[in-house]
This record gives structure tokens, C-alpha cells and sequence, in this order.
């Protein structure tokens, strides 16, 4: 499938009550500060350059972010964290992430979250995010990304479990039981394709010092560095 043909079936995607009646009830009572906005209260596409040798998954949408914008880590916390770091790498054409008409163009890299649509209190179960499984996998084979990056370890254990289901898309790891989520890992999946992780930007973890700008330009650092990187008949190994 393309990514318009994964998009025209995402955006018509109410499999999950829960998340439906919650992102449509968000979109429709809004947040004072953004009462003069159109919510967007839809699910979520990816966003980004669709020949991306980087591939960065997150959580989900913000109620208030990108539930409101309907782009990735866009209006929020996160994104006012991610967007910088993203510029500072040479990703993002601009630092900041405002709205889908603000002009912004990611090079060589592409983003997309676990599950598409706003949870309350931020945490989708995990039916809602095998429910969402499907436009990841699909986003993945047709883009064939050389490096992904997974934002906290609920991406992380999502793309792994992806990994691990055998069925055609992108590669198959046979052992994962090395594989283990700490900020910064770096593993070689195969010959030619890298998993990285990082704590997500969350402002939980950026107020708190756990990710520090530091930190996180580190990850984007290592990212351009595997870009440029030869294939190698090594497996799963961390670095």
C-alpha cells in the first residue's frame, strides 16, 4: 500500500470506542487557550519525508496537540522539545512545529506514532495500540528506513514486537531477548538496518532532567552517523 492508501484508511478508523468518543469529545469542548481553533480530533498520519532513511515512532497524540493540529508532535510539549533537536541535526527545516500549515519539511526522516489517536490520560491500552499495529507496519514496508528510532519504551517494545511477527515487513529478528530499552541504545538489526532508543520527550522527562537537550541531540547525532554507515553482515548486536 502507498502511504495516501494507509492515510484514507487511517483517518476512517473508529476500531476503538474508547479513543473515538475521546478525541471527538476533546475536539468538541477544546482548551480555553485554543477555543478559536478547528481540533483536528481525528487519528493521526505520519508526517515527514516518505524516502526517510530515519524512522521516529512515539506514543500517541496529545489531547491538546496533535488531536488539535493532526500533525505528529505538533502544539505540544514534546514536539516543542523534538523540533529543536531535529533542526539542530539538519531533520527539520525549522524549529518550531505549529500548525500543518507553518511550512515546516523534514529531510530523510519521517514520524509517526504507536497509536493514532489522543488517549485519555495519555495511555493507550494494549489492545488500542495493536488496533493501530497495522498502519505502522505498513508505513514501515513501504518506506524501508534504514534507522528507526523509538521515543520511550512503549515504541520501543511496539516496533520490536513488529519485528518479531515475521510477516514480510521490513526485516524479522529471530531474538530479541538482547534487545533491551535504555536511553541511547544502539543496536545493529542486520546487515543494513539500526534500532535506536531514546526517552521520550515528554515534558515529564524533560522538566525532571532525565533528557536533557544534551541528551537527546546525542541520539540525532548517532542517527546521522548510521545514515552514513555500510552494511555489515553483523545481527542484532547493541552498541
Amino acid at each position: 500500500m502507498t502511504l495516501q492508501e494507509i492515510n484514507e484508511e487511517l483517518l476512517a478508523c473508529r476500531r476503538c470506542a474508547r479513543l473515538v468518543e475521546w478525541r471527538e469529545r476533546v475536539a468538541l469542548e477544546k482548551r480555553r487557550a485554543y477555543r478559536d481553533w478547528e481540533y483536528w480530533g481525528k487519528p493521526v498520519p505520519g508526517f515527514g519525508d516518505q524516502r526517510a532513511g530515519v524512522f521516529v515512532i512515539g506514543l500517541a497524540p496529545g489531547a491538546h496537540g496533535s488531536n488539535r493540529t493532526g500533525r505528529q508532535f505538533t502544539g505540544d510539549a514534546s514536539g516543542d522539545f523534538l523540533y529543536p533537536a531535529l533542526y539542530r541535526a539538519g531533520f527539520a527545516s525549522q524549529p518550531n512545529s505549529i500548525s500543518r500549515e507553518d511550512g515546516l519539511i523534514l529531510t530523510n526522516l519521517y514520524t509517526a506514532p504507536m497509536c493514532r489517536c489522543a488517549p485519555p490520560d495519555n495511555k493507550p491500552t494494549p489492545q488500542e495500540i495493536a488496533n493501530c499495529r497495522p498502519y505502522l507496519e505498513g508505513e514501515l514496508e513501504f518506506i524501508q528506513p534504514k534507522v528507526i528510532v523509538a521515543l520511550g519504551k512503549i515504541a520501543f517494545d511496539g516496533v520490536l514486537r513488529i519485528l518479531t511477527m515475521d510477516n514480510g515487513q521490513l526485516i524479522t529478528i529471530r531474538d530479541r531477548s538482547a534487545i533491551i530499552f535504555f536511553h541511547n541504545a544502539i543496536y545493529q538489526l542486520d546487515a543494513g538496518h539500526w534500532l535506536l532508543a531514546s526517552y521520550h520527550p515528554s515534558r515529564q522527562n524533560t522538566q525532571t532532567g532525565r533528557l536533557t537537550v544534551k541528551m537527546f541531540d546525542q541520539v540525532w547525532e548517532n542517527a546521522r552517523c548510521l545514515l552514513m554507515q555500510p552494511a555489515s553482515k553483523s545481527g542484532p548486536s547493541p552498541m
